[in-house]
């Protein structure tokens, strides 16, 4: 992400452009990962000759993209959090909760309903098999935020289920964050004090990140890239830029050079995997992941100080990461309606661009719609009806983070 050459630090808050880009550019990995998913598993080799570092960068990098929204989510639930109630310690867990609520669950519990009613219907795309439990511990698993822990139990759900991975890490996080913060300032007996037992149990979260994504996974594969303090670890990164940027305003030479180191990390992991793995083993030691969510949190941290704007042309990315969220819940449908016309049509090759670019463009609309016409209506009517109006202190609907990443 460029960044123009006269950065000035900046104090309001808004919608931050360089944000919803890191937005942008995670849920764009995640789309190109999941369509390459149904022509690795249809066996079409339709990249046969390519460069194997640009096939990696375009369409196997949908975990990376998880990564970076684990990390803006942690940063912007935090930043919310401190600007709502002035510090962590003063956090009202009730409230926190119910904002949470409002924000994720007229879109997911939606979604549950349709995948069950199309389980029903017998749909091959959307059937959960007997061997990972069937219809019931499914929606078990998605409702007590472990369809991560199904998975690696018993084996990947079909798509529009698997997804809902990412949400039970970052909402497994997000139900004890609270508690954690009432309970520190409790014990020191001031709000302003579980900052000094909290960042620690971050930075904990940070080490152990990388032994969660190989140590501590025990070989298995979907536990390396699915369990919770494998993603945790980014969330925690998030939260403790958020803290940082309360604390600190930095220099414009200072905020020059995290720019561009925040770019460098980012663009050696996405764009020199093979390489930094054939010579350091990054990925083997879980540190990629390590590395690209401190660049994202050095590159959050640069776009909140200076509220840098976006081009215009980077504008279709812009708002496909402003609508995350709804696009990362509903993109699997226009996938796999996609690559059925794929299939019908006799697999040609000539039409793989095409139904890359046409999954992004659905994808980007349908969410956008859900987001205007259902997600955030609902989300207003249901923080509304607590009394948290637009005049509020803290409230910030526009702009709250949930991907899954995630938000």
């Amino acid at each position: 992400m460029a960044f123009a050459p006269n950065i000035e630090p900046g104090h309001s808050w808004t919608r931050v452009d360089g944000i919803d880009l890191l937005r942008g550019l995670a849920i764009f990995l995640v789309l190109m990962n999941h369509v390459n998913m149904r022509f690795f598993l249809a066996k079409v080799p339709y990249a046969q000759g390519w460069p194997h570092q640009l096939v990696a960068s375009l369409v196997w990098h949908g975990q990376l993209g998880v990564q970076i929204f684990f990390a803006v989510s942690g940063f912007l639930i935090t930043s919310t959090s401190l600007r709502r109630w002035g510090s962590l310690g003063a956090i009202s867990v009730r409230d926190f909760y119910w904002l949470r609520f409002a924000r994720i669950a007229p879109l997911f519990l939606l979604l549950l309903l349709v995948l069950s009613a199309l389980h029903l219907a017998g749909l091959h795309d959307f059937v959960v098999g007997a061997t990972t439990g069937g219809l019931g511990r499914a929606l078990f698993a998605a409702l007590t935020f472990h369809v991560n822990v199904l998975e690696a139990r018993r084996g990947y759900l079909p798509g529009n289920w698997d997804i809902l991975w990412s949400l039970s890490v970052e909402e497994m996080f997000y139900l004890f964050f609270p508690i954690l913060c009432w309970v520190f300032a409790r014990r020191l007996g001031r709000f302003g004090g579980a900052t000094k037992f909290l960042v620690p149990l971050l930075l904990l979260f940070v080490v152990l990140g990388p032994f969660a994504r190989t140590v501590f996974a025990h070989g298995n594969e979907v536990w390396e890239e699915y369990s919770y303090l494998g993603g945790m670890d980014a969330i925690a990164l998030g939260c403790l830029t958020a803290l940082l940027n309360q604390r600190m305003r930095f220099s414009t030479g200072v905020l020059r050079i995290l720019a561009a180191t925040g770019a460098i990390l980012m663009s050696l992991i996405l764009f020199f995997s093979i390489s930094l793995e054939q010579r350091w083993e990054l990925n083997a030691r879980g540190l990629d992941m390590s590395i690209l969510a401190t660049g994202t949190c050095l590159l959050i941290i640069v776009a909140a100080q200076t509220q840098w704007r976006s081009p215009r042309v980077l504008g279709p990315v812009l708002n496909l990461g402003q609508r995350s969220y709804e696009v990362y819940l509903t993109h699997m449908f226009v996938v796999f309606a996609f690559f059925n016309l794929f299939l019908l049509a006799g697999k040609p090759r000539r039409a793989v661009p095409p139904l890359f670019c046409a999954v992004i463009v659905v994808s980007a609309l349908l969410g956008a719609a859900t987001a205007r016409f259902y997600s955030e209506p609902l989300n207003r009517r249901l923080r509304n009806a607590r009394g948290d109006g637009p005049n509020k202190l803290g409230s910030v609907a526009e702009a709250d983070n949930i991907p899954a990443a995630a938000d």
